[in-house]
């Protein structure tokens, strides 16, 4: 099997789950960054009262929840914990020079798009005797995709933490002062655009809908399985992006582009989806289930938002939510493999993924759990657990990154005028194409 060295030769432009979308506006340098992520590492010890474990995440919006169950943890073990937040356009390099320097945190999140890199350079603790013989883990209470989002070769190296669905988030006030009714269950995409149109301000202070050109995730991937294109096929080896009917689908979005429907690339680049909805300049948006705690706690989105399932598509009347998990992880190299383990295996029980779901932190992986969760803020979640219905797992190959950052840099050059959405697609189908090759030798 190839095994690819841990280098970041490219610009982590490729943001998915629980991380485009989670993305703040802290601007501390790599460095700096790096700095923190070893720092840490080094403060897992061993005292008086104790073990401190350091954990690693990325998304400040799940921090006081996530501490909440780890002090709970604390409570029932003596086994304390530190946790430090890195923002995600930082995490990865973070990690990466942590990994070099044998300093890696002693618990961290991994995601599907960096995880064979790390499982197949033997950089994680290997779990699969643990799983199996623990009476908390259950594989099958968790979705089995989300297991093989972190397994290699054979071998188990996180515990699901989460997963999430997309909606549609829309600006009631917004709504109302155009005359539109609310956006329901029975949309099309065609519903959608003609919305957009009307809530679209010719002076540029309004947008019926923001989409930034990397929000695959929660954006066009959705639109494509819907009209019946694919992004990859089932051997990952062949794109799906020059499918006739992936081209179909994407031209929503150009659509949506020329006719200005939503923000420029240049704009969307200074400021999050999330941001431009809650500053009232966006109509509608996109938002995976993690971004909740960005609008629990916002005054603007509580006084004028809610949320609905996504459009489907007028065809094939389809309505499919890409779905992604993250996993809870830990440095081969800890100096506290048995504390580590206790502490994924405590994150991963029923009572610790109820508990992140009641705190509203984010839908839990463990069956059965999110019914809670849909219940922990003022807005209709009940919308992203329907549609869990549909759902297709995020994805992703041994080159994730590689073949995602350059179809981002491809579909902003639809943006920018510089290609029409068809080329865009064809050129993104021929590079992914080449790295998928690339994989199979």
């Amino acid at each position: 099997m190839k095994k690819y060295a841990l280098t970041l030769g490219l610009s982590i432009l490729a943001l998915a789950a629980c991380g485009k979308q989670a993305e703040q506006a802290d601007s501390k340098p790599d460095s700096q960054q790096a700095e923190e992520t070893t720092m840490a590492a080094e403060d897992s010890q061993t005292s008086d009262s104790g073990t401190t474990l350091s954990v690693q995440i990325w998304d400040p919006n799940q921090e006081p929840g996530i501490q909440e169950i780890m002090d709970d943890f604390t409570k029932e073990t003596g086994i304390k914990t530190k946790i430090s937040v890195v923002r995600w356009a930082d995490y990865w390099t973070a990690m990466e020079a942590a990994a070099q320097g044998g300093q890696l945190p002693d618990v961290f999140w991994m995601h599907s798009n960096e995880s064979e890199r790390y499982m197949s350079n033997d950089m994680l603790l290997d779990l699969t005797d643990q799983i199996k013989n623990s009476e908390v883990i259950q594989t099958e209470n968790y979705p089995e995709d989300i297991w093989g989002l972190y397994s290699y070769e054979g071998k188990n190296y996180a515990v699901p933490k989460d997963i999430d669905t997309i909606a549609l988030w829309y600006n009631k006030k917004m709504f109302d002062e155009a005359g539109l009714d609310y956006p329901t269950a029975d949309w099309t995409w065609d519903d959608l655009t003609d919305a957009a149109r009307k809530l679209k301000k010719e002076d540029g202070s309004q947008y019926g809908l923001c989409l930034k050109p990397d929000n695959d995730q929660a954006g066009y991937y959705n639109i494509i399985l819907d009209r019946g294109g694919y992004i990859l096929n089932a051997d990952k080896t062949k794109s799906g992006y020059d499918d006739p009917k992936s081209i179909e689908a994407m031209k929503y979005v150009e659509t949506w582009i020329k006719e200005g429907l939503i923000p420029s690339a240049e704009t969307m680049a200074e400021n999050s989806e999330d941001v431009l909805f809650q500053s009232g300049k966006s109509a509608m948006c996109f938002q995976g289930s993690w971004m909740i705690a960005a609008h629990k706690n916002n005054e603007f989105s509580l006084a004028n938002a809610d949320c609905v399932e996504l459009p489907k598509d007028k065809v094939t009347g389809r309505r499919v939510s890409i779905y992604n998990g993250l996993g809870w992880a830990a440095a081969k190299n800890t100096e506290h493999p048995e504390e580590a383990w206790k502490l994924i295996e405590y994150l991963g029980s029923e009572k610790a993924q109820r508990k992140q779901a009641s705190l509203g932190v984010t839908m839990s992986a463990y069956k059965g759990t999110s019914d809670e969760w849909a219940k922990s803020a003022p807005f209709n979640l009940q919308a992203y657990l329907n549609m869990m219905d549909d759902m297709e797992i995020l994805p992703y190959s041994r080159s994730t990154i590689a073949w995602e950052d350059v179809n981002t840099q491809l579909v902003t050059k639809v943006y920018t005028g510089e290609l029409t959405m068809e080329e865009a697609c064809k050129q993104m189908a021929a590079q992914m194409n080449e790295k998928l090759a690339e994989e199979h030798k």
